[in-house]
């Protein structure tokens, strides 16, 4: 969920951050501050797989999926051992693949949800919360404005939480970064959590 970059080309703007002393796992400290090592994480629109290998590495059960086959490729060289799948989230069923619906968390990082098919976002949303156990956790954070996407802005915060709200998940906090900076109207940028209520 790139926006038409490659694979590779992802990685390689992620490695160049780490050269330059930048901390690039804050999606993964945001969810591993939400749910104790064990928990079982499903990576939604993981890309490359840097936020999962890093929850990996804190002892979380992880699942990743992605519709790209680059970032896929990429994720699969990194960590061979974790479980990858490609799938399109709006058609997302874990059964068919082997895969418990009964996660504690969803986390679509990356700007998953502004860059899938335009008029799937309500699916998606319905196919994620049916992966987690009642009770779960879905974190999503995405940008708002032309600044914080690769693409022209076309879905709103608005109409997520009613997607969010149709699908039966009950807003828990909305932050302006993963460093959980507080939101203020009209960011752009936002990292919300809803829990699965029925």
């Amino acid at each position: 969920m790139t926006g038409g970059t490659s694979g590779a080309e992802y990685a390689a703007r992620f490695e160049a951050l780490v050269r330059d002393g930048k901390d690039v796992h804050g999606e993964a400290a945001f969810c591993a501050a939400l749910l104790p090592p064990g928990a079982r994480v499903l990576d939604a629109g993981c890309g490359t797989g840097r936020v999962m290998i890093r929850l990996a590495e804190l002892g979380y059960d992880c699942v990743g999926v992605d519709l790209d086959a680059s970032m896929l490729e990429v994720a699969r060289e990194r960590a061979p051992r974790l479980p990858w799948f490609q799938a399109d989230l709006a058609a997302f069923d874990p059964a068919p693949l082997g895969i418990a619906a009964d996660f504690d968390l969803v986390v679509a990082a990356g700007n998953v949800l502004p860059l899938v098919t335009p008029g799937t976002e309500a699916a998606v949303v319905q196919r994620l919360t049916a992966a987690l156990r009642p009770g779960g956790l879905l974190v999503a954070g995405f940008g708002l404005d032309a600044a914080h996407l690769p693409v022209p802005p076309s879905f709103t915060l608005a109409e997520y939480d009613v997607h969010c709200a149709a699908a039966g998940l009950a807003p828990v906090a909305r932050f302006a970064t993963w460093d959980a900076a507080p939101y203020d109207d009209g960011g752009g940028y936002a990292v919300s959590v809803h829990r699965r209520d029925r």
